[in-house]
């Protein structure tokens, strides 16, 4: 017998005044109740019930550790209580991942409006270009975008599918004119983002004639993040690469311009991880179901602003 249910049947037996009664509570026998007891003052080398035919009595120390045990029990029902709550109400914190472009993009919207609905249910969102170690990490989820994932025992649910487009400034293209088709780039400023998602000397594009690969040899500025090379760009630097998640702001706003409006690039999809299918919580589940939902219509709406400029800048 486990040392949690030798403490019920201990506490049981001084709470109902004797053995029989303990095991009716219990749905057990006497004799296991007793044989409990027993062990739990051989494991203690104390006595903690006196017995006679007639009655029992608890001992000094049976007193004391009544006290601590009862205290030990109703900690535990309240442990498992919060536990049971956990599988049925949305309520604690999430500690989410996400790559800093969607994060800063899709992630907040989302996390703004799925707290309208469950305002129990806090975040910590750490936003960084790379798959974090979900376990080592203590992770809830990490919000990604991939063509694949590896094989990792995850949950991966598919969010949607975004895709990247090239901009440049106003006055860059004021300048150096507007590219007609992908080798033309050849002749302007490239700007290169550097990470794990964003495609490196090869630019594969994908447009009236199918794919199409320009290979960019040599960029006068490298940087690591979407954001950073939408300051860049902004700049007048050069053309580069936005996803389209970096790119609407400037797009409605006017400080970036669509180029080669026919093509975009290679297609990534959004997903989001999880350690595991069993046992999963309320808040976890909930915040699954919501960015089913939520992410598709925040893709559309950027993929409808795109092309409205698309057309503005034709």
């Amino acid at each position: 017998m486990d040392v949690i249910q030798t403490l019920r049947c201990f506490v049981t037996v001084a709470q109902s005044g004797s053995f029989t009664a303990a095991a009716d509570v219990l749905d057990t026998t006497t004799t296991n109740v007793s044989k409990a007891v027993s062990s739990l003052e051989a494991r203690l080398h104390t006595r903690l019930i006196n017995r006679t035919t007639r009655r029992l009595a608890l001992t000094e120390a049976g007193v004391r550790y009544l006290q601590r045990a009862e205290r030990i029990l109703d900690d535990l029902r309240e442990a498992d209580e919060e536990a049971g709550t956990a599988q049925t109400l949305p309520v604690g914190r999430l500690k989410i991942h996400a790559m800093a472009a969607i994060g800063n993009h899709y992630v907040i919207n989302a996390i703004a409006r799925y707290r309208e609905i469950h305002p129990s249910v806090m975040f910590d969102l750490n936003l960084s270009n790379r798959l974090p170690d979900l376990i080592e990490e203590s992770y809830d989820m990490s919000i990604v975008l991939a063509r694949d994932l590896p094989d990792s025992g995850f949950v991966a649910q598919r969010l949607g599918t975004t895709y990247s487009i090239l901009c440049a400034s106003p006055s860059y293209l004021a300048k150096r004119g507007h590219p007609a088709t992908p080798a033309d780039l050849s002749a302007h400023d490239c700007l290169r983002i550097v990470n794990t998602v964003m495609p490196a000397e090869n630019w594969v594009f994908e447009g009236p004639q199918g794919m199409e690969t320009q290979n960019i040899p040599d960029s006068p500025f490298h940087i690591n993040t979407a954001d950073g090379m939408a300051t860049a760009i902004r700049n007048g630097m050069g053309i580069g690469i936005q996803p389209l998640a970096s790119a609407v702001e400037g797009l409605e706003g006017g400080t970036l311009v669509r180029v080669l409006p026919e093509y975009r690039l290679e297609e990534y999809n959004l997903f989001a991880i999880y350690p595991s299918r069993k046992f999963v919580d309320a808040k976890i589940k909930t915040w699954v179901e919501f960015l089913k939902t939520a992410i598709p219509q925040l893709l559309a709406s950027d993929e409808d602003t795109a092309g409205a400029r698309q057309l503005a800048n034709a």
